[in-house]
């Protein structure tokens, strides 16, 4: 969860970096006493995602600069639109101004990108989440991002549920562990609330890990037709998730063999800060 104690935390951090002994040009070129309106501007369309911490950019540094959102995290904009106003001190405006468009020029290119995912899985049971493929330290805003974009998110941490993976499942074959005995011992150790998710590569791995009460089945890197076969197999016993080789031509077919969950790396990883700017008005 994004929270006011953590857009603190990151933004405040991010202002330190930016001008640890202040903004030198800032200071320097313009009178203390000049004040300035400026615009969020929209310069391509997307989906808009980090009122909050755009907000708390321009606060953190002069708590009487304001700022007016125009736009609510989710909203659709098109090039042009002012997506926010911001009024106060010229020299605070200026200061933060980088630090407020990195984040939201960057959770905006996530939301937006999740955004096509969701609608390209529309008329299918699937959903789309996100992986712990994040930026580290930015967790927080990256998964709310997604969820601007209509994404679902994944476990938040390694603290949060059981996920098997391959290489968990590797250690437990060299040490010559049952898998669906290992599985069944680890649920007698855990809270009954604990969500349980196994990874597989291999048909021929998914009876153990249902044996093994696994909730989640995670069908890692499967062509299409043994999803279609995974599913078939799983039938209802678990939630089935697809995970690997996953990007917008291949998404809909994905989605259309029928599993629950589409996980996506690339919601994060590879999304494409989008182009938005801050205007200083002049009239």
């Amino acid at each position: 969860m994004l929270t006011p104690a953590t857009i603190a935390r990151v933004v405040g951090a991010a202002l330190e970096e930016d001008a640890p002994w202040g903004d030198l040009t800032s200071t320097t070129l313009l009178p203390a006493e000049a004040t300035a309106t400026a615009d969020l501007v929209a310069r391509e369309p997307g989906i808009f995602s980090g009122g909050a911490v755009f907000t708390a950019a321009f606060a953190l540094t002069d708590p009487e600069v304001t700022v007016d959102l125009h736009v609510g995290d989710g909203d659709e904009f098109a090039p042009g639109d002012v997506l926010a106003t911001v009024t106060g001190s010229a020299r605070s405006i200026l200061t933060a101004e980088r630090i407020a468009l990195n984040f939201t020029q960057r959770m905006s290119g996530i939301a937006t990108v999740t955004a096509a995912y969701v609608r390209a899985v529309e008329g299918t049971a699937a959903r789309i989440a996100d992986t712990r493929k994040t930026t580290p330290g930015l967790r927080a805003f990256e998964r709310h991002a997604v969820a601007s974009g209509g994404g679902g998110n994944h476990r938040f941490s390694l603290s949060d549920a059981v996920m098997a993976k391959d290489n968990h499942l590797a250690v437990l074959q060299r040490s010559g562990r049952d898998l669906a005995m290992a599985l069944r011992e680890a649920f007698a150790r855990l809270p009954h609330t604990t969500h349980v998710v196994v990874e597989v590569d291999r048909l021929d791995q998914i009876p153990a890990v249902l044996d093994g009460g696994a909730h989640t089945v995670l069908l890692d890197n499967f062509s299409l037709d043994d999803l279609r076969a995974g599913v078939a197999l799983i039938a209802g016993r678990a939630q089935t998730e697809a995970s690997g080789g996953v990007d917008l031509d291949t998404v809909a077919a994905i989605a259309a063999t029928g599993v629950d969950v589409i996980s996506v790396g690339a919601l994060t990883h590879s999304a494409r800060a989008l182009d938005l700017g801050l205007d200083v008005r002049i009239d």
